[in-house]
């Protein structure tokens, strides 16, 4: 991770796609890659958890790779991994830290939090080390 790491920054319609993708999901813990460069976003890929569970999330190994495919063929970087939590946990559950699969990457928790959808950004490293970073909408992205 970049020292000088100011936070992932969303365009309004890159989050209107991740709300799009959670609310369709509501009975199981959506997921998928936020793609871009520069701590930027550029592109939000939907992947299908293969578990269909409200708790757990395991992403469909072949979407996986096809979006890191996609990323070095644009020559971006796989800025997070993002997921829902349906039942309206705001940080990373135990399972999410016992289960980490892209230790050192931004992990976006999406939850509800008085009918609204809010969202959690977290640096996830390998031995359960957790650290909150910038999540920011802006229309200058």
């Amino acid at each position: 991770m970049n020292p000088s790491f100011s936070g992932i920054i969303l365009s309004p319609s890159h989050w209107a796609q991740l709300l799009e993708d959670v609310k369709s999901r509501l009975s199981e813990e959506a997921c998928g890659f936020v793609l871009g460069e520069h701590n930027q976003a550029r592109m939000i890929i939907p992947v299908e958890n293969v578990l269909h569970d409200p708790y757990r999330f395991r992403m469909d190994p072949q979407e996986e790779l096809e979006a890191f495919l996609l990323a070095e063929k644009q020559q971006w970087d796989v800025l997070a991994v993002y997921h829902s939590h349906p039942q309206g946990i705001s940080q990373p559950s135990a399972t999410d830290t016992a289960e980490l699969t892209f230790p050192g990457i931004v992990y976006l928790i999406l939850y509800q939090f008085s009918n609204h959808w809010q969202c959690r950004a977290f640096l996830m490293e390998s031995g359960a080390s957790v650290s909150e970073v910038p999540f920011i909408i802006s229309s200058n992205a």
